[in-house]
């Protein structure tokens, strides 16, 4: 009588194998996908709220000085994208954004390019809302 010993995968083991892998990947890649849109939609978000709390507190520093006026401008830069040597919302924001993917467009109109998402400041109302 032969001992016969087992020593590798039969075909039909290693196709369950790929077919398992292949229905894993099909229910993960897709949640990678949302989730780098989320976060891409959050970044954009968080960016607009720090610039109206900026408006906001712009404004209460020239109402405790007695002029009730919103910043006349958002910045100083250069029609272009957002750098280090161009920073955005200087003017309300501390240091600016540096972050590259803010654009601006005009003198108070701002573009974010990975949704193409348009901004416009209204300095005589202090909104900075989408268009």
């Amino acid at each position: 009588m032969i001992n016969a010993t087992r020593k590798g995968f039969t075909l039909v083991e290693l196709v369950m194998v790929i077919v398992i892998i292949g229905l894993l990947a099909a229910v993960v890649v897709p949640k990678f996908g949302d989730m780098r849109s989320e976060a891409t939609n959050a970044a954009e978000a968080a960016t607009v709220s720090a610039v109206r709390t900026g408006i906001k507190l712009v404004y209460m520093t020239n109402l405790a000085k007695g002029l009730d006026e919103y910043p006349s401008k958002l910045d100083d830069a250069a029609n272009d994208v957002a750098s280090e040597t161009n920073p955005l919302f200087g003017n309300v924001l501390e240091e600016g954004i540096t972050d590259s993917n803010w654009k601006k467009t005009g003198s108070r109109s701002y573009r974010y390019l990975p949704t193409g998402n348009r901004y416009r400041y209204d300095r005589t109302t202090g909104k900075f809302e989408r268009r």
